[in-house]
């Protein structure tokens, strides 16, 4: 059985959201986030990446076969993880950085939390924080704002079976303009 959560969560709204100097106005988008498939698919997970404009990946795809299945269906944006191989880090960076309409958005796989960041990324992140930074690795699902650096953290646990987690887990919410709306943890049973 398929549980979904729903959390309120706006941060930052402004009164006219346009592309920075187009007059352009931006779309809602609806992102799936999830993480650590462990070159595992299921139709659980594509039930999800179907109600997606687009669908982000935190790392440790495993087979490339995940990747694919997900690109023939909706846009992906994703990072490599650490059990990668060589295959996945020729087609997927180790930090992608980007906006998504109004949101400047980091995604790298081991990144850490709000008052422990790893210590590879701790001096860009607090010289030039995004507004979402987005990471997997831990297969704990926590998001979290940062106050000292007004950003957003989000981890989407894990949606594949290998690992300490019990229960698989994603994120998914909109992005409207600048905004971080309508947020909501889905869980996809145990593993």
């Amino acid at each position: 059985m398929f549980k979904v959560f729903i959390i309120s969560l706006i941060i930052f709204a402004i009164s006219e959201p346009y592309h920075l100097n187009t007059l352009v106005p931006f779309t809602l988008k609806k992102i799936l986030l999830l993480s650590d498939t462990h070159s595992h698919m299921d139709d659980a997970i594509l039930k999800y990446v179907h109600q997606a404009d687009e669908v982000w990946h935190g790392g440790d795809i495993g087979d490339l076969r995940v990747t694919d299945t997900i690109k023939a269906i909706k846009p992906l944006r994703g990072v490599y993880g650490n059990i990668d191989d060589d295959k996945a880090r020729m087609e997927f960076p180790l930090h992608n950085r980007f906006f998504c309409e109004g949101v400047d958005v980091w995604i790298t796989h081991i990144g850490g939390y709000p008052g422990k960041y790893n210590q590879a990324i701790r001096t860009e992140i607090q010289t030039n924080p995004p507004k979402l930074f987005i990471c997997g690795h831990s297969h704990i699902l926590k998001v979290q704002f940062d106050k000292k650096l007004n950003l957003l953290h989000m981890n989407p646990g894990a949606c594949g079976i290998y690992g300490f987690h019990q229960v698989r887990t994603m994120l998914r919410f909109e992005i409207d303009g600048d905004k971080i709306q309508n947020l909501e943890i889905i869980e996809l049973g145990k593993k």
